[in-house]
């Protein structure tokens, strides 16, 4: 096996590893709930204050770590991830819970950050989008395969476990990118003000707001999958964890997609037309949930499309960056998991709340709106695009 497929693959279970560990929570929900003695709405906004976190700190861990090694940096956050993630395993109670995913929140970011700047720089220039699309494929399998994998452990051994193998994966991982990354690389350090002149340029700002509605738009009801399909849909418990795995490979051929889209030079103009799939999904969503078949089927549609701006995002960020704004590499590459974080936020937040408003059948609802905000933010992000190459041309 070539040296270029190891780095993906291990690049790869970094990203799942911190996915799982942030979304298996979704699976076990239930559980948590009956141990610590709190209802299942406070248990779900774990899923928010997690993505909170991650979202506010990442920017300021990676500006302020840039100066130093990026391979000690990277090393460093993966044993205090360690840490985090086994005292969850841990946790006697709620409180306990929360400091420790906070702890772990700290950190999810900014290694998620630091891989991608790395594949960004050691993949050859004509396998990087597949590297990153990959990467971004990994995290987003673990949105949904997380949590199936969370049900399964918890069901068999208890919910603790799950956390206890986030663990044993994170010290294997760790040990493979010693031994894969390089100790020193180029790196173009700036002050904080430099680097976060990126974040003034409209192809940028306007590109992260709709990854953020984009996550927004699938949390607004995956925060709540179990109980959709266990109660709104009707299947029973011994059918859970299948279909769960159904989602998860629905969300792998996803992902894939979302790596063929992003090596197309359309990318970003073809991806308007996915969210009007997704407007109209959500908006028919609570109508089809008493047909187990169609219900079902309108979640698997959603599963391949939902995310499918993942890796043409991340690609263009990263492109911007190398061209404009050397200096934020890193900050570009976390910017699609920094936002998709506050989307995260966002969504578990409005789902919980539309749960006690109209129910669980009506959740998907906010979505709908979520998907319109961000097709509109790309179609202006198209136009200011089209524009700066017409200026481009014409200077020349």
């Amino acid at each position: 096996m070539s040296k270029f497929k190891v780095q993906t693959i291990i690049f790869v279970l970094v990203a799942f590893m911190l996915g799982c560990n942030e979304f298996m929570v979704v699976g076990v929900i239930s559980e948590l709930s009956r141990d610590f003695h709190v209802s299942i709405s406070l248990i779900g906004y774990l899923v928010t204050i997690f993505a909170t976190v991650y979202a506010v700190s990442t920017p300021f861990i990676t500006i302020l770590t840039s100066k130093y090694n990026r391979y000690k940096t990277l090393m460093t956050l993966m044993i205090i991830f360690l840490i985090g993630n086994t005292l969850s395993g841990f946790a006697p109670n709620y409180i306990f819970m929360l400091v420790s995913r906070v702890l772990t929140a700290f950190t999810a970011g900014s290694i998620i950050s630091l891989v991608t700047a790395f594949a960004s720089q050691i993949a050859p220039r004509d396998k990087r989008a597949f590297m990153i699309s990959w990467i971004t494929a990994g995290f987003s399998i673990a949105s949904v395969a997380g949590v199936p994998i969370g049900v399964a452990i918890s069901t068999s051994y208890g919910w603790r476990y799950a956390f206890f193998g986030v663990s044993v994966i994170t010290v294997v991982v760790t040990t493979l990118l010693s031994r894969i990354l390089p100790k020193q690389i180029e790196q173009t350090t700036s002050t904080i003000r430099k680097q976060l002149t990126l974040l003034l340029d409209s192809r940028i700002y306007v590109g992260i707001f709709s990854v953020l509605f984009t996550a927004a738009a699938m949390y607004s009801y995956y925060t709540y999958i179990r109980p959709l399909i266990t109660t709104a849909l009707g299947f029973s418990d011994s059918w859970l964890n299948w279909l769960l795995v159904v989602i998860g490979a629905f969300s792998i051929v996803g992902n894939r997609l979302s790596g063929k889209l992003a090596e197309s030079p359309r990318d970003l103009e073809i991806l308007p037309w996915f969210y009007v799939a997704d407007i109209v999904l959500l908006s028919i969503m609570p109508f089809f949930l008493h047909n187990q078949v169609l219900g079902f089927g309108i979640i698997l549609i959603l599963t391949l499309i939902v995310t499918i701006n993942g890796a043409p995002l991340q690609l263009h960020f990263i492109n911007i960056s190398e061209k404009d704004f050397p200096q934020s590499l890193v900050l570009a590459s976390s910017l699609s998991s920094i936002f998709f974080n506050f989307g995260i936020s966002l969504g578990s937040a409005t789902s919980s709340s539309m749960l006690a408003l109209a129910g669980l059948t009506k959740i998907s609802w906010a979505g709908a709106v979520f998907a319109a905000l961000s097709m509109i933010l790309i179609v202006v992000l198209n136009r200011i695009i089209a524009k700066k190459e017409q200026l481009t041309t014409t200077a020349k």
